[in-house]
């Protein structure tokens, strides 16, 4: 019987091989051809006008601009502040035809006619918003960066439970909500401070809440 042979193969034969395989199909000076003009997405900015504390506004922006990003970049609205940019920590709240909304996560071309208030809309150094003067009174805030956020989100939620609007911790759907501390704090848990300064903020909106009750 013949005997077998004896096959053996290098390392440096093997990986030649496989470079050899790889390079199957490679046209030298290839390159990859960009798809149609036609077939690009279109660059072209789009018109939006809407109300930003009580004025008037039209922008030209791009279509994936977002309202956080417009009010930044193109209304020069410092105040409110982009933070993870995926709607988890709360600063960029604003309020949008009465209802807060992460402007980070909605395109400022969906808001065509909109009101929109942020935080400058809510009261200025020389008259304060009466949640901001809560907040400086019973020091809610110490960094300072997600309280533009958190007093948005405040207002907001004292008009949710004024309508009627149940949360998670609303023992009774069909009931007005009560204001709760554990109404506040399931309410307010969408925003985030990062100094953990949440008694303060809660006691501040108690004290907005029960002078305007």
């Amino acid at each position: 019987m013949p005997k077998p042979v004896k096959l053996e193969v290098s390392r440096r034969r093997l990986l030649a091989a496989g470079t050899a395989t790889a390079m199957v199909g490679v046209v030298p000076g290839s390159r990859a051809q960009s798809p149609p003009s036609s077939q690009m997405p279109s660059q072209r900015p789009t018109g939006v006008s809407f109300e930003v504390n009580g004025k008037p506004r039209s922008l030209q922006v791009d279509n994936r601009t977002t309202l956080l990003d417009a009010l930044r970049e193109n209304l020069r609205l410092t105040g409110t502040k982009k933070g993870c940019d995926h709607g988890q920590c709360g600063a960029c709240t604003v309020i949008v035809n009465g209802v807060r909304i992460n402007s980070c996560l909605t395109l400022a071309v969906m808001h065509e006619g909109d009101r929109i208030t942020t935080i400058e809309g809510l009261g200025e150094p020389e008259r304060l918003h009466p949640m901001q003067t809560a907040f400086v009174k019973h020091d809610g805030y110490q960094c300072g960066y997600c309280t533009p956020g958190q007093i948005c989100s405040a207002v907001a939620v004292l008009d949710e439970i004024k309508a009627g609007i149940p949360s998670h911790v609303s023992p009774d759907l069909t009931a007005p909500p009560e204001l709760t501390n554990a109404e506040l704090r399931e309410r307010m848990s969408g925003n985030i401070c990062r100094c953990g300064a949440y008694s303060n903020i809660a006691e501040a909106i108690a004290e907005v809440a029960g002078s305007s009750t």
